[in-house]
């Protein structure tokens, strides 16, 4: 991932992908697919399935990665771009012209509410894309919803056009050079959608349709969904990767109690599971027909400041709140040795960290000084939101909100635990109703940009900037970081954001953990995804 000059790397990927799509070919036949089945238990139920309007793993391993493909996608278990429906593409000599020559024979997806007519084409990528570009397109006026990563990103104003030169070939044209495009567009929101069932469902009058019933490329075909219970999909015959589906069938059993997953994939109920609780790894690991792998994670759980509300618009208080945290406890307590200490807005293994940065020291008597310094002698009353859900950034919110309200208490700070089901969770924190609040962040495409300005910029502050903070010198290095594709310069831009970040502290980083992946040793092949989601093309049962 790690590249010196993104635009020579995306016109070396054009002569890549011609010689993968050749091995591919151009068509694929109808595959017979091994009578096997295989059950992951996920963590929680999606939102739905339209990938555009969300931004959590739980929703992308639920759609992005079985119903669907992008342009570009990554490989399984890696950051590293390669072909999707695209087979090739060139970049201008100016950077802002990026042309996609699409793969043919490509077919959508037949299903009891959907029957295709033709096949996968240039309307298809110009219809996913004017939806979230043009808020006066036709589909989006019959369904209007946020497209938070298209926005967060600032694609929104980046994109100039979207065109069709030819029924195989489609043009973007950006109004100024964006060095992580083509990583951005492999991420999950850029999945593409059939404009010929988007024309069905608006014609029928059903256009929010899209999000419950779901039609792609990709190599999984959806079948059912019961909230809170299972999602049930059937293995592509069509799918245009020859032998890349090996199960017929992929149940989603949805358990949200992590000591319940455990006793399912122990039984055998599910021979996949998310998210193990740091207890439950030692005796997983020593389960015989159980694999651990693990990794370090490309993650980040830290505490949020809604900058908006009172009292924590004042740097004083943030700092103080922050110096008052017993991290290294927490770490002991919440990650229980599957976790280290965070100082910045990004992990270690992302290029442009800065290892310089460091954080407060614990110190609740600086930290009672300091919030009388802001005019808070007393303390103060605030709420403190815990997450429902159980992510690897974050293996126990409610015991870290308990360990923080406990610490806060030492200098006065009255904490409410407020909590709610994980997408309400997500929804009231975009209408920003916290004052703080316990989220976190698995990186999407390897990119700086993916942590700054997703998580820190202007343009996220109604998206994934739940600290709905919007400070200019900070957000002009993010800025600045895109539209130059030279890696010493972007890194350069992005040290310094750092820098900023730490004397600013619109949230308090806590911790980067381990990624476990508990596996059947039935399961063959299963990668763990650094980028934080699961996908099971590829992976097959014994």
């Amino acid at each position: 991932m790690k590249q010196n000059n993104l635009l020579r790397a995306a016109r070396v990927t054009t002569l890549v992908a011609a010689a993968a799509a050749s091995m591919l070919g151009a068509t694929s036949a109808h595959a017979e697919i091994p009578n096997k089945t295989l059950v992951y238990c996920s963590e929680g139920s999606p939102a739905g399935f339209d990938p555009a309007q969300y931004t959590t793993g739980t929703d992308f391993t639920a759609n992005t990665f079985t119903v669907y493909n992008r342009l570009v996608e990554f490989e399984r278990g890696g950051t590293k771009v390669e072909p999707g429906l695209a087979e090739k593409w060139e970049v201008s000599a100016d950077g802002k012209t990026y042309t996609f020559h699409l793969r043919h024979g490509v077919k959508f997806q037949t299903t009891s509410f959907f029957k295709p007519t033709r096949e996968f084409n240039a309307d298809d990528v110009v219809f996913t894309f004017q939806r979230m570009l043009d808020p006066n397109s036709a589909f989006h006026k019959a369904y209007p919803v946020q497209f938070p990563y298209f926005t967060d990103m600032g694609l929104d104003k980046l994109i100039t056009s979207v065109e069709k030169v030819d029924p195989y070939t489609v043009k973007f044209t950006l109004k100024e050079v964006n060095a992580p495009f083509i990583q951005n567009l492999a991420m999950e929101y850029a999945s593409i959608l059939s404009g010929e069932y988007g024309d069905q469902l608006m014609k029928a009058g059903k256009a929010a349709d899209i999000n419950q019933y779901p039609v792609g490329t990709g190599p999984f075909i959806f079948r059912s969904y019961t909230k809170d219970a299972t999602i049930r999909f059937d293995g592509n015959p069509d799918y245009w990767k020859p032998n890349a589906v090996k199960i017929s069938k992929l149940i989603f059993s949805i358990t949200p109690d992590a000591g319940v997953r455990v006793q399912k994939i122990k039984r055998d109920e599910c021979q996949v599971m998310s998210y193990p609780r740091p207890a439950d790894i030692a005796p997983l690991k020593a389960e015989a027909n159980i694999d651990m792998p693990s990794q370090p994670g490309f993650n980040l759980g830290y505490l949020a400041y809604n900058v908006t509300h009172k009292p924590v618009d004042k740097l004083e208080v943030r700092q103080a709140l922050d110096m008052a945290i017993n991290k290294k406890a927490i770490i002991e307590s919440v990650y229980q040795g599957a976790g280290q200490s965070a100082t910045n807005p990004m992990p270690p293994t992302q290029w442009s960290y800065d290892k310089n940065l460091k954080g407060a020291s614990f110190d609740s008597d600086k930290a009672k000084a300091l919030l009388a310094k802001a005019g808070y002698p007393n303390g103060f009353d605030i709420t403190l939101w815990a997450m429902p859900v159980q992510r690897a950034y974050n293996p126990n919110a409610r015991l870290m909100a308990e360990m923080i309200q406990a610490d806060w208490a030492k200098i006065g700070v009255k904490a409410k635990i407020v909590t709610y089901e994980w997408g309400e969770y997500i929804k009231r924190a975009h209408a920003g109703e916290d004052d703080t609040m316990l989220i976190g962040w698995t990186g999407d495409n390897g990119d700086p940009d993916n942590w700054l300005g997703t998580l820190l910029g202007c343009e996220a502050v109604n998206g994934n900037n739940f600290s709905k903070w919007c400070y200019k010198p900070f957000d002009d290095l993010i800025q600045k970081g895109r539209v130059t594709s030279d890696q010493g310069a972007r890194t350069t831009a992005y040290m310094q954001a750092q820098q900023i970040f730490a004397q600013q502290l619109p949230f308090s980083p806590i911790a980067h953990s381990t990624v476990y992946q508990p596996v059947s040793k039935k399961v063959v092949d299963m990668r763990i995804e650094p980028l934080g989601y699961a996908r099971f093309d590829g992976v097959s049962v014994k």
